[in-house]
């Protein structure tokens, strides 16, 4: 099982900021052709952060991710509903949930705390309030930033309805101390009753609970002995809790749980706010009638295993029924720990736990069973039924009834960061997928997650490459992050895979983009570091067994191939805004049209299936160009302002030339449109409810089936549309 590597699309640059900070724009009218838009089934395979039942509503339940949104359960359909997909380009730091609250009182009011990244590029947070259960939302954009994808992202809730009057709520922040709102949310305010000071590069309040008529915040900032654990009583003053922890294992408050039975309080503890780092932890309970804590951490067999905990629920219907998870386990692999007598004995529900992945198999990581979960941070007991229980993991959220047979509960949750697409013109899948974390998925059903799971042979974690001979469409290759090799082919179509031969010594530490030749007789394969660092380009001519330097491709590029000449390969160096092509195998490159937009290293170059040399570039704000002579000259398309990725599917019945798929702006917003017409005219085919934050990857039609589309999220899967 290959670790988690976070979906880090979005990087922290000036350039990117200006990229994706565009100002905000007015909606465009409806598309002139309306389309159906669903998720490619994968399920899950994101960072499941929280997991909330209703504790007054039975079967009503919501669950929020790190870069995907918020989900509502539909216990007659058994699915989740996604509830924000209607946020657009300009709200691409929303998409992630920093906390959720709901209101015990009134069932139907559900509250988000959206924001990203907290770091000086990304945009301020905003809090989403309805009273629809999410069907239809109110904001309220708030004067600070918030995390979801950052460190501490598992940890909480941080946001709270107070029990005792419900147009109060409660937002604890990472950098910005505590906020209080009287008028459910509309406006915000900081507490300045709230002792601690804010930390710009500490993680802030963990989590808020009540407990009785009181109010627990946990504190994550002062190391050692300092105070993690304060309380107010009337809503005005905050003191620290007498008699807490101390103690380097108790740094960090993860999360607390009460339970009204027993008037008990309890915590979950670690030594770093996960969900990596943590390497010590602990579980405590503080009974709110004596004032007295006890240590309740389950006695866990000595071994070379260091880990925090996490996740902890109560059973609200059982006293003393109480949930914990272990995580950061790496070796013994994470577990649920439960008791039924508050804390002086446990049981690993691991050690008995039959776990059915069968609607997902990728969770098989490429072995012959699952594991039982990682970054476990998310676990809540259903009120009604104290055996039923969900947790979240890197990967997925997991369910069980009886507390032996688990299996994913994640029918229409669907979180993949996705990187790359192709639509293979013939064979049984219509879709190849290159994604974050899960590498390399074979989608020969769009209803249901890939039966042979993430391809193997070798396992990716995250995939950096995926390429199709234009003109042998059965031969396809892939690159990526993975323990046992970074570079694979498949003669098959993608069904199955063999790993290249040999591989050069840059793949291991920054494998990147991939070509293939129209014929499959020459890869192309380039070299980027995590942290950018670019390295010379290698190329082969026997299908991965030996490598050679290709010293004159633009070093950082990503290649394209020609899909009409073998031989023929192009480049766009985004540093200089030169295009460049080499027509011998890509052993030499030269440079073609110069003086096109540069400085951005997400521009796209696409050629157009079927057609010698005719390529389109995506520039971003700086619009769409073509050149339709190899490259030699460029002309700018007329009446687009914006094109962030572009793609091809089957032509309109008559019409001579495929059709053209965009994300990009061509009236007043960004959105995704298909022109017929060969770019002279587009229309929308997504809508205001069908925006899912940053859509600027990879786009591409169906060369089989006109007017269906795939496209590449950042968070929300692959969202597929066909004309209605």
């Amino acid at each position: 099982m290959p670790r988690p590597t976070r979906r880090t699309v979005l990087t922290a640059t000036a350039a990117t900021a200006a990229l994706l900070s565009l100002p905000t724009r007015a909606y465009a009218a409806q598309a002139a052709q309306r389309y159906r838009w669903r998720n490619a089934v994968i399920g899950g395979t994101g960072f499941v952060t929280g997991v909330l039942f209703h504790p007054t509503t039975p079967g009503l339940a919501y669950a929020r991710t790190d870069i995907g949104g918020a989900y509502r359960w539909d216990a007659d359909t058994a699915r989740w509903t996604p509830l924000i997909d209607h946020l657009g380009w300009d709200d691409w730091n929303l998409l992630g949930v920093e906390a959720m609250a709901v209101d015990p009182a009134h069932p139907d009011r559900l509250y988000l705390a959206l924001g990203t990244y907290a770091q000086p590029w990304a945009g301020n947070g905003a809090v989403l309030r309805s009273e629809d259960r999410g069907t239809t939302w109110q904001r309220t954009d708030l004067p600070v930033r918030l995390g979801a994808n950052e460190d501490g992202r598992g940890t909480g809730e941080r946001l709270l309805v107070d029990p005792r009057d419900s147009d109060t709520l409660w937002l604890g922040t990472r950098h910005d101390g505590l906020l209080k709102s009287t008028d459910r949310g509309a406006t915000w305010g900081r507490d300045t009753g709230f002792p601690p000071a804010p930390n710009a590069a500490g993680q802030g309040v963990t989590l808020l609970v009540a407990a009785g008529r009181a109010l627990y915040a946990g504190w994550a900032d002062a190391a050692g002995t300092a105070p993690h654990l304060y309380r107010t009583t009337d809503g005005t003053t905050w003191q620290p809790v007498p008699g807490q922890p101390t103690g380097a294992a108790t740094q960090v408050p993860i999360r607390a749980a009460y339970d009204r039975h027993t008037r008990e309080l309890y915590l979950t503890y670690a030594n770093a706010p996960g969900p990596n780092g943590q390497t010590d932890g602990g579980v405590h309970k503080l009974d709110l009638t004596t004032g007295t804590w006890t240590d309740v951490t389950p006695a866990v067999p000595q071994g070379t295993d260091t880990f925090g905990y996490g996740g902890l629920a109560v059973a609200a219907c059982r006293p003393g029924t109480v949930v914990v998870s272990t995580n950061n386990r790496w070796a013994a692999v994470d577990t649920l720990y439960r008791t039924t007598d508050g804390g002086r004995s446990w049981v690993s529900l691991k050690d008995t736990a039959v776990l059915d992945v069968s609607e997902t198999p990728y969770l098989k990581w490429g072995a012959d069973r699952p594991k039982f979960g990682w970054w476990i941070q998310a676990v809540a007991v259903d009120p009604y039924d104290p055996e039923h229980v969900l947790y979240g993991t890197g990967a997925t959220l997991y369910g069980t009834r009886d507390l032996r047979n688990w299996a994913p509960r994640v029918r229409g949750l669907e979180e993949t960061s996705v990187r790359q697409l192709i639509s293979p013109p013939t064979g049984e899948a219509h879709l190849i997928s290159a994604n974050g974390d899960i590498g390399v998925l074979y989608h020969d059903r769009l209803t249901a997650s890939p039966a042979r799971g993430m391809a193997a042979d070798p396992v990716f974690g995250t995939a950096t490459g995926l390429a199709q001979a234009a003109a042998k469409p059965s031969y396809v290759v892939r690159t990526g992050w993975g323990d046992h090799g970074n570079g694979a082919f498949s003669t098959d179509g993608g069904r199955t895979w063999s790993p290249f031969r040999a591989q050069p010594a840059l793949a291991k530490d920054a494998p990147g983009p991939i070509a293939v030749g129209a014929d499959g007789s020459v890869l192309l394969w380039t070299f980027v570091h995590g942290d950018g660092t670019t390295y010379p380009a290698h190329r082969s001519a026997d299908g991965g067994a030996t490598w050679a330097e290709a010293a004159t491709f633009p070093q950082g590029a990503t290649p394209v191939a020609d899909p009409v000449e073998p031989g023929t390969f192009y480049a766009y160096d985004t540093t200089t805004g030169t295009l460049y092509a080499g027509t011998d195998g890509g052993r030499t490159f030269a440079a073609r049209a110069g003086g096109l937009p540069s400085g951005d290293s997400q521009f796209q170059l696409v050629a157009a299936p079927g057609r010698r040399g005719d390529l389109w570039l995506s520039t971003k704000g700086n619009g769409l160009y073509r050149s339709t002579d190899s490259g030699a000259t460029f002309a700018e398309v007329a009446g687009v302002r914006a094109a962030y990725t572009l793609g091809f599917g089957k032509a309109a019945p008559g019409a001579g030339y495929p059709a053209i798929y965009l994300v990009g702006v061509t009236d007043t917003i960004t959105a995704v449109y298909r022109s017929d017409d060969e770019a002279k005219t587009w229309i929308r085919i997504n809508d205001d409810a069908h925006q899912w934050g940053w859509t600027g990857q990879a786009v591409t039609g169906d060369p089989r089936v006109h007017g269906r589309v795939y496209l590449a999220t950042n968070g929300r899967g692959i969202q597929y549309g066909e004309p209605v």
